[in-house]
């Protein structure tokens, strides 16, 4: 275990330094100058010229990708060129709101995905069955974008009842934190629990017809029992590959759903970085996302090894 761990944390570490690389390359070819954001639309050519002096934007590419990835080794994400604040405290207050609407919403994706899945396995056919695809196919076929839209003219607009934008601290009251997240949170579950759901049920219904469960079967333990203890267990492996991948889209989601909902995140905060061509500001966001979805995918793996013991003599089958 411990030296897989340890190859699965270097190979961690070289993603992070490969995307790293790419990330400061796309950034830099993005169209526009962050020199025009600060100077405004009536700066001098010598006014601009000496923002980018000042920004070392005028040094060679790779001068300037050392000097941000040696200072982001120490610590140091830079300064926010528009801001003028630094960028670590700035992401991670951003990602402190993201982390509470993403969580928030992964519980819930996988709590109602796997209850979903799970009893449309079991009773595949049945009226619960019909109606869980019906609502699965809804949920897929329908754009984030469009369910935000939807959510907010219903509770918000007509009739009232939740608030359409913005974001209160818990500190502020938790009915009122609350308040602000049901939407953004609706929004997130109703795009993505369909995955889970389906997955989980297609699972299960293959993991019923197994040898070993009828083996459980023809010696008389419980439908119960079967589930819970033989079942169930197997079946929610290739449901933690999904959930996975869900992470994945669920930080592309926030990026949608915070825009929709004017809610101060990490996916805000990327957008307005990439309108005003914030680069340090944009190349932190993205590099952030690219550290939880590694270590995501390392929890993943981890998970596997929990709940298939098989796996953890020679890890087959584990990425």
């Amino acid at each position: 275990m411990a030296g897989y761990l340890t190859r699965r944390l270097g190979q961690i570490v070289f993603t992070i330094l490969a995307m790293s690389v790419v990330i400061f390359g796309i950034t830099q070819v993005l169209p526009g100058n962050v020199a025009y954001v600060i100077a405004g639309q009536f700066a001098t050519p010598d006014q601009i010229a000496a923002i980018e002096t000042r920004l070392g934007l005028n040094d060679p590419m790779w001068q300037q990708f050392l000097r941000w990835a040696g200072a982001a080794l120490q610590g140091d994400l830079g300064t926010s060129m528009v801001m003028s604040r630094p960028v670590g405290p700035l992401v991670a207050e951003a990602l402190g709101r993201s982390a509470q609407l993403a969580g928030v919403s992964f519980l819930l994706v996988a709590l109602i995905g796997v209850v979903v899945g799970v009893v449309s396995g079991v009773r595949a056919g049945g009226w619960f069955d019909r109606v869980a695809l019906v609502v699965t196919w809804l949920s897929v076929a329908m754009p984030q974008f469009f369910i935000a839209i939807v959510l907010v003219l219903l509770f918000s607009g007509h009739l009232g009842w939740l608030p359409a934008t913005g974001y209160t601290p818990i500190s502020g009251g938790v009915l009122n934190w609350l308040s602000h997240l049901i939407l953004p949170v609706a929004t997130l579950v109703v795009g993505l629990f369909a995955h889970v759901a389906s997955l989980q049920r297609a699972s299960m219904i293959e993991t019923l017809g197994a040898s070993y469960v009828r083996a459980a079967r023809a010696k008389g333990l419980s439908e119960r029992k079967v589930i819970t203890r033989h079942a169930l267990r197997n079946a929610l492996i290739p449901t933690v590959t999904v959930l996975t991948l869900d992470l994945g889209i669920l930080m592309g989601g926030i990026v949608v759903v915070e825009t929709v909902f004017s809610y101060p995140g990490l996916g805000r905060l990327m957008i307005t970085a990439v309108e005003q061509k914030d680069l340090p500001v944009l190349q932190a966001s993205v590099l952030t996302v690219t550290v939880i979805y590694a270590f995501a995918n390392l929890i993943a793996d981890l998970c596997y090894l929990a709940l298939d013991p098989r796996l953890r003599t020679g890890h087959a089958g584990v990425r």
